[in-house]
């Protein structure tokens, strides 16, 4: 083999390498960017949930640019539960700060604000054996209250969360919308308070479950498709090596 045709026979091996290589740095560089937005998250969460409660602003402010400004901060609202538009959210809850853990439900019920307005407060963790509100008949407040809690985005799903089946009762993701289209409930705001009262040992539903811990691994990710890009190049460098050291 001429060290020519050997030059020539690394062409198309080299650009399918230099493809692959701008794949895995740019799947590199993502994580990366990745990091700088969760580890900032990770801050303004911790910085809000330690400022005072503000009042619940009303629907004028309900829009996205606005609350998202918001999550994390405790609010404070005023109304009434509807129980009768209450649907319990499939969860695992691991390390309780309450009582109970495992499997069981989110407890979400609407709160009837007194401009007719409604905002889905997460009320806390139940077990299996108590979804129905007929077993945890003390838990059920009726008249008018008032509510501290944390402000949350609609759950993020994936393909691996089924979808809810409202006709069912199934519920397997926290989406304040579909709740509301599925009582036909108007001017329901487009995120949850999660509960924040105090809790008592054996209180259901089971408050103060919200996690303000965050799965971080954008970096171990990060460093995978960098080293996946040093190994792939280095493969070719040796390869190359080879085949023009055989082609003389």
């Amino acid at each position: 083999m001429t060290r020519a045709k050997a030059v020539k026979g690394l062409m198309l091996p080299g650009a399918l390498s230099l493809l692959a290589l701008a794949v895995l740095i740019s799947l590199g560089n993502w994580q990366m960017q990745r990091l700088a937005w969760k580890e900032d998250l990770i801050a303004r969460a911790s910085e809000r949930a330690k400022l005072p409660p503000a009042h619940l602003p009303g629907p004028d402010r309900w829009s996205e640019a606005h609350w998202r400004q918001a999550e994390y901060r405790t609010f404070a609202a005023a109304g009434r539960f509807r129980h009768d538009y209450e649907v319990q959210v499939y969860t695992v809850l691991s390390d309780a700060k309450g009582t109970y853990s495992g499997a069981g439900y989110w407890v979400l019920t609407p709160l009837e604000l007194a401009d007719r307005s409604y905002v889905i407060v997460n009320r806390g963790f139940v077990p299996l054996d108590r979804k129905s509100p007929a077993t945890r008949k003390d838990g059920q407040i009726e008249g008018e209250t008032s509510v501290l809690g944390l402000l949350r985005a609609p759950e993020e799903t994936n393909y691996f969360t089924p979808a809810n089946d409202p006709a069912k009762g199934a519920w397997y993701s926290r989406k304040p919308e579909e709740i509301a289209r599925a009582f036909n409930l108007k001017n329901v705001a487009p995120f949850l308070l999660d509960a924040t009262v105090s809790y008592q040992a054996g209180q259901l539903p089971q408050p103060n479950e919200t996690k303000l811990t965050f799965t971080n691994n954008h970096l171990g990710y990060a460093l995978t498709w960098y080293g996946l890009a040093c190994t792939l190049a280095g493969v070719f460098f040796v390869f190359a090596r080879q085949r023009l050291k055989a082609g003389g």
